[in-house]
């Protein structure tokens, strides 16, 4: 009697949160964590992180360099609500206060191998120039109370927001079982660095 074929496939994520450019911030620090469907389960790894506090570097391109790890594997009977990574940037204001620098998301890529992925970020803006001062003067800019927010669709296109930095990531992909369940991955051994193919799922 033949052996029933895999009943899963499993999507195995790898590489780094690598650095940002915000020109008009310093000392930031990443969160970050996935967002996927209900056919999705992480098996190991983690699926939220936080990084360190890095300073701009020194050299003419300002970088700030967090080389922050990611390291997670999911399974899942259906690619529909495939992972997408959120991340949120913070850093002090000029009260002290940590608030929001950035917010953004993309895909994990689709197709295994190496990929680099530079991800814009925005802001959350306050509707009216007396919501923008009372904000300042009491230190609370807006901020989505949960960032998973940024990964949906629902209720974005009521948010007014402002364009504000890049984080650029690198990503390790490796599907397992995904050819045995009839899904087509392409290339199963991807070569160099691959650029920006996904939609990066930013409010309009």
């Amino acid at each position: 009697m033949a052996a029933a074929g895999p009943s899963v496939f499993l999507l195995m994520v790898s590489g780094q949160v690598e650095s940002a450019q915000f020109p008009e911030y310093d000392d930031l620090y990443c969160k970050y964590c996935f967002v996927y469907g209900h056919d999705w389960a992480p098996t190991t790894g983690l699926e939220e992180g936080i990084s360190q506090i890095t300073s701009k570097s020194r050299d003419v391109q300002q970088a700030l360099v967090w080389n922050f790890p990611i390291d997670v594997t999911f399974k899942s009977t259906n690619p529909f609500g495939w992972p997408q990574i959120v991340l949120s940037v913070y850093g002090p204001d000029v009260f002290g206060n940590d608030v929001v620098r950035g917010y953004g998301a993309v895909h994990v890529p689709f197709s295994p191998g190496r990929h680099k992925r530079t991800i814009p970020m925005f802001v959350p803006e306050s509707t009216s120039k007396l919501h923008k001062f009372t904000s300042w003067f009491m230190g609370r800019r807006p901020e989505y109370t949960d960032p998973k927010v940024v990964a949906q669709g629902e209720g974005r296109e009521v948010t007014r927001v402002r364009s504000q930095g890049f984080v650029t990531l690198l990503f390790n992909v490796v599907t397992k079982d995904m050819r045995k369940l009839g899904y087509d991955t392409g290339p199963s051994d991807t070569q160099g660095v691959s650029g920006p193919s996904l939609p990066q799922g930013l409010p309009q």
